[in-house]
């Protein structure tokens, strides 16, 4: 007589999700597996120290609903995390908790308790861009008299040029670079989607001269830092941040706005924008896996919807005067 399945623990359910599930099934990128691990670390903390149990130990109920609400009240309340950051948490444990399902039937009954738990509704805030005075005024800030210096102005020319987000551009090598007959740059983008930009000959020029700079071999960092190792984004923003500074001493608006390296991002999506580039295009040259993440750009063009309110005439009808107040709809209004 066969003896039934053992159920797998709640350890083996979790290594098996990472690599058999995303790893070896999905061929998942490294960085959405490290962003899975980081929320399972949190996930675990938070449960050993609620519910004293140590990692190993846990079973699939001490992730229940009620566990996992309150794990993401306390990524609000206690991490001070962003709404976005708690949904994507909850998406991981909900990945999770189907595959654990699928693989034991008896945590059903938890998965769909889990999975009733819907993401939050969130702000979306308006999209923050420079000027093309604004953006000259940063890429000429940086010393070029310094090494550093020279490597910032190319970096911020190449960001601005290709609208890279900061984890692409400090991933670029030597090899990546074509400077004949074209010049383009080859990104390596989120989930493994490579893109080629092209680049403006003025760009072309600062990365031909920057490259005799740059220690030789095709895996060399294209950015390095002191060490010679690639720039972390915590130094392209320091580095921005300083250069945003000075740039401030020459163009003033600079020194009201948050200027971040996702900044050069969304400025070169509007600048593109702005210039009459289709929608589509522009997700293409950004590496938008969907067309509609894009279309936040034309919602922030302030410019482009006051050029479109300028070919509508205005009514010529006479203003009505207002009503009496209405004594009862005046005492709601203050409440």
């Amino acid at each position: 007589m066969t003896s039934p399945p053992r159920t797998p623990t709640f350890a083996t359910l979790v290594r098996e999700f990472f690599c058999d599930r995303l790893i070896n099934q999905q061929n998942v990128s490294p960085h959405t597996v490290a962003a899975y691990r980081d929320s399972f670390r949190l996930l675990l903390g938070f449960v050993r120290q609620h519910r004293r149990k140590s990692p190993a130990t846990m079973s699939m109920d001490d992730i229940d609903a009620p566990t996992v609400l309150a794990f993401l009240d306390d990524l609000e309340a206690g991490r001070h995390n962003s709404v976005r950051t708690r949904n994507a948490r909850l998406a991981t444990i909900r990945a999770f908790v189907t595959y654990a399902s699928s693989r034991d039937p008896t945590a059903l009954p938890v998965a769909q308790r889990v999975l009733a738990i819907p993401a939050k509704r969130f702000n979306r805030p308006l999209l923050g861009h420079l000027t093309r005075p604004e953006v000259e005024a940063v890429l000429n800030a940086p010393d070029r008299t310094q090494w550093s210096g020279r490597r910032d102005r190319v970096l911020f020319t190449l960001m601005y040029n290709t609208g890279a987000r900061v984890s692409e551009a400090i991933g670029l090598c030597r090899s990546d670079l074509t400077v004949a007959p074209v010049a383009s740059i080859r990104i390596r983008g989120k989930g493994r989607k490579n893109r080629v930009v092209p680049l403006w000959k003025s760009t072309a020029s600062l990365l031909t001269a920057w490259l005799l700079e740059v220690a030789p071999g095709d895996q060399t960092p294209l950015f390095p830092n002191r060490h010679g190792g690639a720039l972390s984004r915590s130094g392209v923003e320091d580095r921005l941040e300083h250069a945003v500074s000075i740039a401030a001493t020459h163009c003033p608006s600079l020194a009201k706005k948050n200027v971040s390296p996702h900044t050069l991002r969304h400025t070169t999506a509007m600048h593109l924008l702005q210039s009459g580039v289709d929608v589509t295009v522009i997700a293409l040259w950004l590496g938008h896996e969907s067309p509609e993440t894009t279309h936040q750009y034309m919602e922030a063009d302030v410019e482009m919807k006051r050029r479109v309110l300028n070919r509508l005439a205005e009514p010529e009808g006479k203003v009505a005067r207002a009503p009496k107040a209405d004594e009862l709809l005046t005492f709601l209004e203050k409440l």
